[in-house]
């Protein structure tokens, strides 16, 4: 994306779930790197507490789920930077649980905030992109985005959502000067395994105990002992939005690149034996 220097900035950012874990890292890094940053989250107090106070920063209310506060955080924005040059989707959390396990309650409010809640933002953010015919959309998703686990079938489905939503908007967005990039991070040493973040299926069937019953065991094992760096995660991503061109998919950490090549061989394996009955079912010549 080209670098146009307005009221100073070398871009303004529009960073949602700021006020802690990668967020606020990611804000952190986006302006000492001499952008703007339109910092957004449910609690403006934290954001600022977190980041402090500068003339690089503009702390906004936001809920994403409020498709009312997500216009009228755009409408702030341009209005204190004039423009919106990068939006990170990154406001969300997880549930874990078999899937069976996890509740109705629990699994349409993990949608309305993952999925439903990144398109508010996306939508509100993309008429000023589409206005300036630059920008770049950057929506978090998971390691879980690109393979689903035991444990983890609802959040992943709905990082599952994201990805198909980010194929779809870089495909619809090239044309008009904007890219679209999902990222996709494996573990990394932040809150998202604390409760803050993740929510425990509180039901729990013994005929899981094996499979998602164990991951359940090696979250609470794992929690702080994650192998990425949350800092070089925000370093990052500063180094893929000055990218002249982004990749549609950036996987961060060698757990991710591990999962996607696992599962990259397991699917052209699988393909390859059941190729002959994928491809009878075509009209006959």
């Amino acid at each position: 994306m080209a670098e146009v220097k307005q009221n100073g900035f070398k871009r303004v950012w529009l960073i949602t779930g700021a006020s802690r874990g990668i967020g606020a890292l990611i804000a952190e890094a986006a302006i000492a790197d001499g952008n703007a940053v339109v910092a957004a989250g449910r609690n403006v107090k934290a954001i600022v507490e977190r980041l402090g106070e500068s003339a690089a920063l503009l702390p906004v209310a936001l809920d994403v789920t409020d498709e009312a506060q997500a216009h009228a955080a755009v409408k702030a924005a341009v209005a204190k930077f004039g423009r919106i040059d990068v939006l990170v989707n990154n406001a969300g959390f997880g549930l874990l649980g078999a899937v069976e396990e996890s509740s109705d309650a629990d699994t349409r409010r993990m949608y309305d905030t993952n999925v439903f809640g990144l398109l508010n933002i996306t939508r509100a953010v993309l008429p000023t992109m589409r206005a300036n015919r630059s920008g770049h959309v950057i929506n978090i998703s998971s390691i879980g985005g690109y393979r689903g686990a035991a444990g983890f079938g609802v959040y992943s489905s709905t990082k599952f959502a994201v990805e198909g939503i980010t194929e779809a908007l870089h495909d619809e967005l090239k044309p008009l000067g904007i890219h679209a990039t999902v990222v996709e991070p494996g573990y990394f040493r932040t809150d998202f395994l604390d409760a803050s973040s993740l929510v425990v299926a509180p039901d729990v069937i013994e005929d899981y105990d094996a499979t998602s019953g164990e991951v359940r065991r090696v979250a609470a094992r794992l929690n702080h002992s994650q192998p990425g760096d949350p800092k070089k995660l925000a370093a990052a991503m500063v180094t893929l939005v000055d990218a002249k061109t982004p990749p549609l998919r950036l996987p961060l950490g060698t757990d991710t690149l591990a999962a996607i090549a696992r599962k990259n061989a397991y699917v052209e394996q699988e393909t390859q034996t059941w190729r002959e009955l994928s491809a009878s079912t075509d009209f006959s010549a």
